[in-house]
């Protein structure tokens, strides 16, 4: 589902931008058609001084933002909406906590909007002069009280404007080069706090000096960064990537063999030796990685009071680690079921 709400001054082209993405197979729902239905039910003319009246005394009652709420509650999930005549920012604010949902302002020039007004014909008493239009208008764009209409404050919440300041078929032009980039900012889901620092952890993985493991590592506290760590030589000592690797063969108690390069430090050592050297206290932080930690490893996060874990994916050899994390009231959560070792998975 994708939500494109259209804000602007009056006649500015908010309808005629709602017309062309009907045709693009979106539902058009305007705030104002709202407002007017409960005019008729009151019995109230349908003037343009009343709906901004009615308009301001529903939020008052309901909430500034109830005609969002209604908004919503049409929708159907998997249908696309436009959403018209939104004028206060409480509204903006429930439509983008609905998620997919992107602000679009429509701007013209003051007369040109009026000569629409006069060419589309009399609608519900609609201001006669340009003095009236205007101060007409100006009522519309700011105001003290929440409740109100607050136009302005809706265009500087906007993520895009359009000029409409000639025809009708260039204004449309002019919609038509945007509209894809309409479409991805509409889609666009903001990351979970989680999948932010995973695709941290991720970055700092790529200062890795083992091409046989290049993982990263963040140790987050209260949603902030206190150190970060990748896989690499201690300090002033030759790297794998520049001399190779430094192997060891390990024999298993069930007689199988494997080797190990010894010349690396893992990014959760790095990491929390970053934090010791720095003075930062670390207890009760959460550590992002790229997969499970070794036994080593989990030893040293315990140690260093990590409470939580979050690791991208699983590690052959980490039965030991979950076992001790358990023991210990550390919690582990792994992203992905897959398996990863490292090149020739043997360490």
């Amino acid at each position: 589902m994708i939500k494109i709400g259209v804000t602007g001054k009056l006649c500015a082209g908010k309808d005629t931008l709602a017309e062309y993405l009907k045709e693009k197979g979106f539902e058009h729902i305007s705030l104002s058609d709202m407002i007017r239905e409960e005019c008729r039910k009151r019995g109230l003319e349908v003037t343009l001084q009343n709906l901004i009246r009615l308009g301001n005394e529903l939020r008052k009652k309901e909430g500034s933002d109830i005609l969002a709420k209604m908004a919503v509650e049409k929708m159907k999930e998997g249908n696309n909406y436009v959403v018209t005549s939104i004028r206060n920012p409480l509204e903006v604010k429930y439509l983008s906590n609905s998620k997919n949902f992107v602000l679009i302002n429509i701007e013209s020039p003051l007369e040109k909007r009026f000569e629409r007004m006069i060419k589309r014909g009399k609608k519900e008493s609609e201001p006669k002069s340009l003095e009236e239009f205007k101060r007409i208008e100006e009522s519309q764009l700011s105001s003290t009280n929440e409740s109100d209409q607050q136009i302005k404050n809706c265009i500087d919440m906007a993520r895009l404007t359009i000029v409409n300041d000639a025809d009708i078929t260039l204004f449309l032009q002019k919609v038509e080069e945007n509209f894809l980039r309409i479409k991805e900012m509409a889609s666009f889901v903001r990351p979970g706090w989680d999948e932010y620092f995973v695709g941290l952890m991720k970055s700092v993985g790529k200062r890795g000096t083992c091409d046989r493991g290049r993982s990263g590592c963040v140790i987050v506290k209260d949603k902030r960064i206190m150190a970060t760590g990748y896989v690499g030589s201690p300090p002033g000592l030759a790297h794998c990537d520049d001399v190779g690797h430094w192997f060891k063969k390990v024999i298993h108690e069930d007689g199988s063999i494997t080797q190990h390069c010894i010349r690396t430090v893992h990014s959760e050592a790095n990491a929390i030796a970053q934090a010791a050297k720095n003075g930062i206290n670390i207890e009760g932080s959460t550590l992002y990685c790229k997969l499970e930690p070794c036994l080593d490893c989990t030893k040293l996060l315990i140690s260093a009071g990590i409470k939580r874990i979050i690791a991208e994916k699983k590690y052959h050899a980490s039965k030991e680690s979950r076992e001790m994390l358990e023991e210990a009231g550390v919690a582990l959560e792994v992203l992905d079921d897959e398996f990863e070792g490292y090149e020739s998975d043997d360490s």
